[in-house]
């Protein structure tokens, strides 16, 4: 059965201004209606280049803790890197059709790697308005090769930034951690006060590393408020996922975020998630409980607490 990509959706509707009914998000998340226009609350910027070890540290703690997002700048990641990064995935949804579906995923797929687009609608039976490219770029071992597009010929990358601890990076995979890449590309739309390109959700990550593009779009929850992140050039978006969430037994928050579209431009993101390998056990730390702060999660090998949020399951 041939899949309905998104980006020929939008070619459709940019000409007649209007939308399928499945994309119209419930009103209580249509974006006219949920973003929070009152004064903004400054998300965090952190200057991974601060001298004051003491300093860095407290600025990453609190925003991971307040915020569970934060912008890093002076990362080190030459902007020519993070250039040619983009360049490649722009390149990649500027291909034929039939090109990028030498690189689909199968339907009967166990792994999420490919390209493809999220068949599944949300609770509200919603589709969101994006199309993507997933595959693994660490370790080695891991890596899955039938899904690295080998057109454009430049499609290459290296990346890699250690924020926390070694207690809490032992508890959530240590140096077994895998590097899952994805590309997301949502097209031009016609209405984009009615759509999302990604409903709300959190991460199932460990951490997520996402460089976007110039184009505007990812909110984040802050007390109630979908709030717009500003666009800052060569900054590195770290969002906090699933997994810190449950080592530090809930101390650090796994951002709720969602992703707006635009009328005119495309926009496009290239997110990193480090996530345990599948039969890594993942539990809050026991020198952070106490009777006081019992554990708020169960242990899990990863690969089961994807599948149970992957599949809507409880945990």
């Amino acid at each position: 059965m041939e899949v309905e990509r998104v980006q020929a959706i939008a070619s459709l509707s940019l000409s007649s201004d209007t939308i399928p009914a499945e994309f119209v998000m419930a009103e209580t998340e249509q974006p006219a209606a949920t973003t929070f226009l009152g004064p903004i609350p400054e998300i965090p910027t952190v200057d991974l280049s601060d001298p004051d070890e003491q300093n860095l540290v407290r600025s990453i703690a609190e925003a991971s803790k307040e915020w569970g997002f934060f912008q890093a700048v002076n990362h080190d990641i030459p902007a020519e890197v993070i250039r040619r990064l983009q360049e490649v995935g722009t390149e990649f949804f500027g291909l034929p059709q039939e090109e990028k579906e030498v690189y689909a995923k199968a339907a009967d797929a166990k792994s999420i790697e490919g390209y493809g687009t999220k068949l599944q609608k949300d609770k509200n039976g919603k589709k969101s308005w994006a199309d993507h490219l997933f595959h693994r770029i660490w370790p080695p071992p891991r890596i899955n090769y039938q899904f690295w597009p080998r057109n454009p010929p430049s499609y290459s990358l290296s990346i890699g930034l250690g924020l926390e601890g070694q207690v809490l990076k032992e508890a959530v995979g240590g140096e077994e951690v895998e590097y899952m890449m994805k590309i997301n590309y949502y097209p031009p739309c016609p209405r984009p006060d009615l759509t999302l390109g990604v409903p709300a959700h959190t991460d199932l990550s460990t951490l997520t590393i996402l460089v976007p593009n110039e184009v505007p779009g990812l909110q984040v929850l802050k007390d109630d408020h979908w709030i717009d992140a500003n666009y800052i050039p060569n900054a590195l978006i770290i969002h906090i996922g699933d997994q810190i969430e449950i080592a530090s037994n809930g101390y650090y928050k796994s951002v709720l975020h969602r992703t707006t579209v635009d009328k005119e431009k495309a926009r496009m993101s290239w997110p990193v998630f480090l996530e345990p390998p599948p039969e890594f056990v993942v539990g809050p730390l026991p020198n952070l409980l106490n009777p006081q702060n019992p554990p708020k999660y169960k242990s899990k090998m990863f690969k089961d607490y994807a599948f149970c949020k992957l599949n809507k399951l409880p945990q």
